[in-house]
């Protein structure tokens, strides 16, 4: 039954309240039939999702079964967690805000507005990093090696399209574009995949030998005449991808240029000298990676930041390979690792393990602050676990 004007006028009377405190306007609600709390989920949106929304764009969860779910739009991952709330929401189309009921004209009405349904719960969402560990786990399955010889049969299983990718992995579709990219990744016949890295290192080899017998700068490699003179070596396209991986392509008088990055060569030809070593001798290393890279080009400790770890302590000094990118993606279990791999640490040391660990507006520091421990060691500050760790 809906309420007259009269029954709300003696209800506000018996509540003590005055009708002229209050808006004109007074909306009834009612519940409709049938109505339940698992008909409708509540979604928290911020700004710029809700502009995504009204755009007309997108919206899409993505998760394996073992896996917590993730909300992507096309540029940012969310993670999901229900909230609960004290107070009752309710779904009630066509009801007006206070905000809205500005027409005051012809004094007090009753408008009526039914309920859809209820929720004491909603999806909250907060930004956070993209879950992209798996994406090199994937297509290291079946990585790259170059062309087939001798009409040997390419390995045609474990290859994943762009939508395949979409499927399997924890990003938005623009950060895992980004990620394939810094992991040197290309599209072969339609398929995403990662160059096996002897052959990555084969193709840079042959890019740094061909600079090194043009006498060219290193600022001023040709993208024709590089093809030209290693097509009968390697697929022109491969050439290229090696190029687009390790320098910046620019134009001049109409031809194509490629400056090689120092930084970016360098690292690449430290991992292939450290992969197959458990430990090198610091000074010994430093001597042969400079002399493998290409002329005009210097080498420094500061390039391999976040690949390589250089202990001090020991005698003689040593440098392994350690790469952030083979440690897991977990806060707790990468702090916990990188604990049980050396007790305590500077700050300059464990800082590029755990920078991509930062939310926004995170800093490394407050990382260290939260799951690790200080102290002085020999007039420099150091990090040691909160927790006993297994060694």
């Amino acid at each position: 039954m809906m309420r007259s004007l009269e029954e709300v006028q003696a209800t506000l009377e018996i509540a003590k309240l005055k009708e002229e405190d209050l808006v004109p306007t007074v909306q009834c609600l009612s519940f409709g039939d049938n109505v339940s709390s698992a008909d409708y989920c509540l979604m928290e949106l911020d700004e710029t999702l809700c502009r995504h929304i009204e755009a007309g764009d997108s919206l899409v969860i993505r998760g394996d079964k073992d896996e917590h779910a993730v909300l992507c739009s096309s540029d940012r991952t969310y993670d999901l967690k229900i909230a609960d709330t004290s107070n009752l929401l309710l779904f009630v189309p066509g009801c007006r805000t206070p905000e809205q009921l500005t027409d005051s004209r012809g004094g007090s009405r009753v408008e009526h507005a039914q309920i859809w349904g209820f929720c004491n719960s909603y999806w909250e969402l907060r930004k956070q990093r993209p879950k992209l560990k798996k994406l090199k786990k994937l297509l290291m399955e079946n990585p790259y090696e170059g062309p087939s010889l001798g009409g040997q049969e390419e390995n045609t299983e474990n290859r994943y399209t762009m939508e395949d990718l979409l499927e399997r992995i924890q990003a938005s579709e623009e950060e895992l574009k980004s990620h394939l990219e810094t992991i040197h990744a290309c599209q072969i016949e339609g398929y995403w995949r990662v160059l096996d890295f002897d052959y990555e290192m084969k193709l840079l080899g042959h890019v740094t030998q061909l600079v090194d017998s043009e006498s060219w700068s290193f600022n001023k490699v040709s993208l024709q005449t590089s093809l030209e003179e290693l097509a009968p070596l390697e697929p022109r396209e491969m050439i290229e991808h090696c190029l687009n991986c390790y320098g910046k392509r620019y134009a001049e008088n109409g031809e194509v240029f490629y400056a090689l990055h120092e930084d970016k060569v360098c690292r690449g030809l430290a991992l292939m000298l450290l992969q197959n070593a458990v430990k090198f001798n610091l000074r010994e290393f430093q001597d042969v990676w400079q002399q493998s890279v290409p002329e005009g080009m210097s080498t420094r400790l500061e390039q391999l930041k976040g690949v390589a770890l250089v202990d001090r302590t020991s005698r003689p000094e040593t440098i392994s390979l350690l790469r952030v990118d083979d440690l897991p993606e977990d806060t707790v279990e990468r702090f916990n690792q990188l604990f049980s791999l050396r007790e305590k640490w500077t700050e300059d040391d464990i800082t590029p393990y755990i920078q991509d660990l930062c939310g926004e507006k995170q800093t490394t520091g407050a990382l260290l602050t939260k799951y690790a421990r200080s102290s002085m060691q020999n007039g420099i500050k150091v990090f040691n676990s909160r927790r006993p760790v297994a060694l």
